[in-house]
């Protein structure tokens, strides 16, 4: 792959690669996608394209808007809560290569990727292309096919549904890591009132477990039944007890993950008041296994 095409690509393929992962969420998506791009340039007039990575931007971000409006009806018919892949890196496996310190960077955050799945396909993407590479409104127009006008309708409705009943995005890793340490060691203590205490009133929680592990086919709701579930699932599951970090989309995760059903991953967002207003825990052994480092 040392032609120029070639070349061009892939000084790109890291930044399309995170463009497609935050429109879909999954890492095997976001590769088709990237892959699907790729042939579309190999296959294009490149004396006609003034500045490929605009033009590699605009394929990759159309490609994905199909690709979204297509995975829709699959999510709606999925066996219980569908969660966003996590993409992992493991602390203890020593420094990253380049490319993946760069993954990890252009990498969103479970929180807000979850966020993002009440958004429409456009507005995904116009908030994508607008928040996370700032890309002019212009440029996005002309990405989507919209007017200018348009596009910072589809961004600012972005933006207030994405902020609406959310976490705080962003927290430092140090908050988290204190937060899911006291969270876990309360509950593998079985001090119902400690885990409660950590739990902000109107908390969340969403497990995946994609109809091949256990998992509420619901989302939880409310600091005690968050608390009840968590209490019963470290019970029946030893594993847990002693999990490992690893970083998840960029910030600290726990996970047990040994091939088996029982293997699960869990993480989560602050409130702004130093309590968990979300916990993300992903079962499904599918998607647990994509999500590791080669």
């Amino acid at each position: 792959m040392n032609d120029p095409a070639s070349l061009t690509f892939e000084r790109e393929r890291g930044r399309l690669m995170a463009l497609a992962y935050r429109m879909l969420g999954e890492r095997a998506a976001a590769e088709d996608v990237v892959q699907n791009a790729w042939l579309k340039w190999s296959a294009a007039d490149r004396t006609e394209i003034r500045t490929p990575a605009a033009w590699l931007t605009t394929v990759t971000t159309r490609l994905a808007i199909d690709t979204l409006k297509s995975a829709r009806h699959a999510r709606e018919i999925y066996v219980g809560v569908w969660l966003p892949e996590p993409v992992l890196d493991d602390p203890e496996r020593g420094p990253d290569t380049p490319e993946e310190i760069l993954a990890r960077t252009e990498t969103v955050e479970l929180a807000l990727l979850w966020a993002m799945e009440r958004l429409s396909p456009d507005e995904r993407a116009a908030f994508i292309l607008r928040e996370a590479f700032d890309m002019d409104y212009p440029d996005i127009a002309e990405t989507l096919e919209k007017s200018e006008a348009a596009c910072r309708q589809l961004v600012a409705r972005a933006k207030k549904r994405v902020n609406e009943k959310s976490p705080r995005f962003n927290a430092p890793a140090t908050e988290v890591t204190d937060l899911l340490t006291r969270f876990m060691q309360a509950v593998v203590a079985g001090n119902k009132t400690e885990v409660l205490s950590l739990l902000a009133p109107g908390a969340l929680a969403f497990s995946d477990g994609g109809g091949k592990a256990r998992a509420a086919l619901r989302p939880l709701v409310g600091a005690d039944d968050i608390a009840n579930v968590f209490l019963s699932i470290v019970a029946r599951n030893a594993a847990l007890q002693k999990p490992r970090w690893v970083n998840a989309n960029g910030k600290p995760a726990l996970a047990s993950l040994q091939g088996r059903e029982s293997d699960i991953l869990v993480t989560l967002a602050p409130d702004g008041e130093g309590r968990i207003a979300w916990i993300y825990m992903m079962r499904n052994p599918d998607k647990l296994a994509a999500a590791q480092p080669a």
